[in-house]
């Protein structure tokens, strides 16, 4: 009886390390040689794809897609392919119909996306995506988007998802902001040339779980002009555990 319940675990233990959600990176790159000698226009994307067969890997997957298209589909029509390879040559496809039209006004097209697996446990998986966009003009936009998602279900996990009570969160993040980058308490939030929305404080759109705590992550514009870039706050786990749903 001993020996039956133990092989009955050892095979449920099996079978549970065979669900677990597995990443591999794959990369996509297009260059064009269209109205350039060297340092032609080009588009890399290096982005961890779920291997699972099934649903939950599906749509994972898919919402990965989505948001890198947003960030380089520059079509005029909507892009119903998911298909990478289709989005890179879209890409480049987009500029070579630009230099063609306005060949005095189009150089350098860039678009460089990495993504990588920041945090997986059983109760939440966070997919990091750096993402650098050039289509002209001053300069280029860096940035990173966080996802969220139920390893469960494969489905998203907002932001205000994650909190037991997202106001008093807010509340507590707004206090240890405010002391990291030295705003008086009763201040307007951007007293200090900030740059938050009808002067009130909010919490990123990314955030992240790390090994080491939960990172509220502000990309350029999103609380400070470009020049005075990223602004972002890490809360060790241990320090907010009474505010989290999911650790």
């Amino acid at each position: 009886m001993k020996l039956y319940i133990f092989l009955f675990s050892l095979f449920l233990a099996f079978v549970s390390c065979n669900k677990e959600l597995s990443f591999e990176n794959e990369t996509f790159n297009k260059k064009t040689s269209l109205g350039c000698d060297k340092d032609c226009p080009e588009i890399s994307i290096d982005i961890p794809i779920a291997k699972q067969k099934g649903l939950i890997a599906d749509s994972i997957n898919k919402k990965i897609f989505s948001v890198v298209k947003d960030i380089v589909y520059f079509g005029e029509k909507p892009l119903k392919s998911t298909d990478y390879n289709v989005l890179v040559s879209s890409f480049i496809a987009s500029y070579e119909e630009m230099h063609t039209n306005f060949p005095g006004e189009t150089f350098g097209w860039e678009a460089k996306i990495t993504g990588n697996v920041e945090f997986q446990s059983d109760q939440i998986l966070n997919i990091k995506i750096d993402h650098y966009t050039f289509t002209g003009g001053a300069h280029g936009y860096q940035g990173f988007r966080s996802l969220l998602f139920n390893p469960k279900t494969g489905k998203i996990i907002f932001n205000d998802q994650i909190f037991k009570n997202p106001k008093d969160f807010k509340a507590f993040a707004e206090r240890e902001f405010r002391a990291k980058y030295n705003i008086p308490e009763k201040a307007n939030i951007n007293a200090t040339g900030l740059m938050f929305e009808n002067d009130k404080f909010q919490l990123p759109q990314n955030i992240f779980y790390t090994d080491e705590g939960l990172l509220l992550y502000y990309n350029a514009y999103e609380a400070a002009s470009y020049a005075d870039g990223a602004k972002e706050i890490l809360f060790p786990y241990d320090k907010i555990s009474q505010y989290l749903l999911y650790q």
